[in-house]
């Protein structure tokens, strides 16, 4: 096999002679990164990822290629898809074995979802953006974003927000008993009622049980249960563990996958299946596993005793569940990658692992007329909570042997105040889990809407991967709900995504699901443009005007009182300066740390003083500038008479305009001498004629004053 680089001399190309549909032919293997190689082929074979997206990619790749490939072969078939879940000897064999045909319809489905998604989004975006820039000084309107599926996802999260506000606590009251089991122990009962939201009430039941001495066993059970091993992995589970278990964003746990998929550690990342087909080889995956250090025990026992098959669970025909395909080391993955493969690779094992099994004891008590019990659990076998610590049955005090009418004794009775509490924001998992129930978005596209919101500020990430809605958040979801609660609530992009599956199964039309969902989204767009106002209170509300948000900074130079300027970039004084036309403050400004700096005077800014200089669109007069006086020499002297002294505006008094001498000026001030020998030597036809100072007109106000001056 020779490689070398593509065209674009960066990606490679590797090429080899084999065998293909039983005839010698020389392969080249390359990506779609620009330099597909197609000119002269006869066949082609795709390898794009195996699900909805990587089969719209196929058809693009063969629009390219199609019109340069050989047509010798036009008769008979020349383009073929390989289907595959990893990246592994295996698997590439036996995909090449079985090569298939790209499916049209898989793309169409993108195309159109790529396209609704384009179309709406801009749309609303780009007015409500317009809309809201320059009305409000604390909103960061640079981009305030809408999206299909991004829209309903920041909904979850303010509903919740608006629950937990509008929530009110709730005083209630709980009975609790303690019994003497023996001389050492003792036993907590729970009320059988539960609680009481009446303090009267409950202060009676408490009455008629602190007296009794004694609390009669009633009833006893001991049943054997069982905690079910987990389904296999797909994505959806794995982006809920890798946040609410290990503390990873979902848009980074999905990269992070894929990461290990492209290097051949785990099976294809993206799938809704939670089912293992019959001809899985399961044993395969697990010997891989027979030698790591920190698992090799429970391997080696399942493959001697024989693995136990998977749980039935969802089918969805995409690919297998994620599985891992090769043993790895933390010293060889490391960080993130290295939490990531370790969970997946024990779910992997708890699939084919036997439940864990454990002995649940409960003892009712009766104290006077009320009824109490006790619950105890005792672990029979771990099975999968070996592998799984973390979901182990967990651990509580053996009960004591007893039977029906026996006593024991009555330690303490008491009621105990409580409130009811607010649910807690929701956890990027439980948001997950509601998007997935509502269909809002693909298993490859959640973790992008997630992300999408926390990019625009909608929300913030608080401890616990919790997502807290921002003002602005909640301030669209609320305008949203005001003006077309269907923009914001689920149920309109769910019926969007069951059109697309049924365009990608081939029972809807492409174009008649486009038209249609374009012209439903564009008779809301209308009606939203129309009732922007609703919004717009919800954000007065929320958000300052422009004008109260200025800061004070530059003195004025007609009343002397501060001027208010809005923070768009950096602001600041400049050297305490003044302009010497209007007595204004001059302030330097900047556009960020690696941008240009401006010194400039605020009143001259607005009104130039200069006849080339662009005006700015102010209804305003220009104010006169600031007069000078001149003593003149006798001798010199320009006036009538024998005048000397003259006061007038150096740019617009006649006499003063016969004696300066603004562009000689400026080109003798050392702001604007021309470049010493070493640098003035340009380059081209446009670089200045020598000998020709003072060509160079004054770029801005600053360079004019410097003429001033001199």
């Amino acid at each position: 096999m020779s490689s070398r680089k593509g065209l674009n001399g960066t990606c490679s190309v590797h090429e080899y002679t084999g065998t293909f549909t039983g005839q010698l032919v020389r392969f080249k293997m390359t990506s779609v990164c620009g330099h597909v190689e197609g000119k002269g082929c006869d066949y082609i074979v795709l390898w794009l990822d195996c699900d909805k997206e990587g089969e719209n990619i196929c058809f693009e790749v063969l629009d390219a290629v199609l019109p340069v490939m050989n047509q010798a072969h036009s008769s008979e078939k020349t383009v073929f898809r390989a289907r595959f879940s990893s990246i592994t000897d295996t698997d590439i064999c036996t995909a090449m074995v079985r090569l298939g045909e790209p499916d049209h319809n898989e793309a169409l489905s993108v195309d159109a979802r790529q396209e609704l998604d384009l179309r709406i989004g801009c749309a609303f975006t780009r007015f409500q953006t317009k809309y809201f820039q320059g009305k409000y000084g604390n909103l960061d309107s640079s981009l305030i974003s809408f999206g299909p599926c991004q829209t309903p996802t920041l909904g979850f999260c303010v509903e919740r927000h608006d629950k937990i506000q509008s929530f009110k606590p709730e005083t209630y009251w709980v009975l609790q008993a303690k019994v003497d089991a023996d001389k050492d122990r003792s036993l907590l009962l729970d009320w059988d009622r539960v609680r009481v939201f009446d303090r009267e009430i409950a202060q009676m039941f408490l009455n008629m049980t602190k007296l009794e001495k004694e609390a009669q066993v009633e009833a006893t059970s001991r049943k054997e249960k069982a905690k079910q091993r987990p389904l296999a992995l797909n994505t959806v589970e794995m982006l809920r563990v890798a946040s609410s278990s290990l503390g990873m964003g979902p848009q980074h746990a999905m990269q992070t996958a894929e990461r290990l998929y492209t290097q051949g550690y785990i099976s294809y990342p993206r799938t809704e299946t939670t089912h293992y087909p019959e001809s899985f080889d399961l044993k395969g995956p697990l010997r891989q596993q027979a030698n790591h250090p920190y698992w090799a025990d429970t391997v080696k026992q399942l493959l001697a005793e024989g693995i136990n098959r998977p749980r039935k669970g969802h089918d969805a025909g995409d690919h297998p569940p994620i599985t891992p395909m090769k043993s790895a080391t933390e010293a060889e993955l490391g960080g993130e990658a290295w939490r990531l493969y370790e969970y997946i690779t024990r779910h992997f094992i708890a699939t084919i692992s036997h439940d864990c099994k454990y002995l649940q004891s409960t003892i009712s008590f009766r104290i006077g007329p009320e009824r109490f019990t006790c619950t105890g659990k005792t672990v029979i076998s771990p099975g999968f909570t070996e592998i799984m610590p973390w979901q182990s049955v967990p651990l509580e005090e053996s009960l004591p042997t007893c039977q029906r009418g026996d006593t024991f004794a009555v330690a303490e009775v008491k009621m105990l105040e409580k409130q009811t509490s607010p649910p807690d924001y929701l956890t990027e998992a439980e948001l997950i889990t509601l998007m997935e129930k509502h269909g809002i978005g693909t298993d490859a596209s959640i973790p992008v809407h997630i992300n999408n919101i926390c990019q625009r500020n909608y929300v913030v990430v608080e401890s616990g991967r919790r997502l807290k809605p921002t003002n602005l958040g909640i301030v669209l979801v609320h305008g949203y709900y005001k003006i077309d609660a269907e923009l914001v609530l689920p149920t309109i992009r769910s019926a969007v995504e069951k059109q697309l599956n049924l365009i990608a199964q081939g029972k809807a039309d492409y174009r008649q699901v486009l038209g249609h969902t374009l012209d439903v989204f564009k008779r809301k767009f209308h009606y939203f443009v129309d009732s922007i106002a609703g919004m717009d209170e919800l954000m007065e509300v929320s958000f300052s005007p422009l004008a109260a948000t200025g800061k004070p900074l530059s003195r004025c130079g007609k009343c002397h009182r501060f001027m208010k300027y809005i923070q768009n970039g950096t602001i600041k004084l400049y050297k305490e300066l003044r302009c010497p036309l209007d007595d204004f403050e001059l302030v330097l400004w900047s556009s960020g740390s690696r941008g240009k700096s401006y010194p400039l005077c605020p009143y001259c800014s607005n009104h130039p003083p200069f006849r080339d200089m662009k005006k700015a669109s102010s209804p305003v007069p220009r104010a006169p500038a600031a007069l000078l006086d001149v003593d003149f020499n006798k001798a010199r002297s320009p006036l009538p008479g024998d005048g000397t002294q003259h006061t007038g505006c150096v740019f617009c008094d006649p006499i003063f305009q016969e004696l300066v001498e603004l562009k000689h000026a400026a080109s003798c001030h050392p702001m604007h001498r021309g470049p010493g020998r070493r640098q003035g030597r340009g380059r081209g036809r446009g670089r200045r004629p020598a000998g020709k100072p003072g060509t160079r007109r004054p770029k801005d106000k600053m360079s004019a004053l410097a003429a001033y001056f001199v």
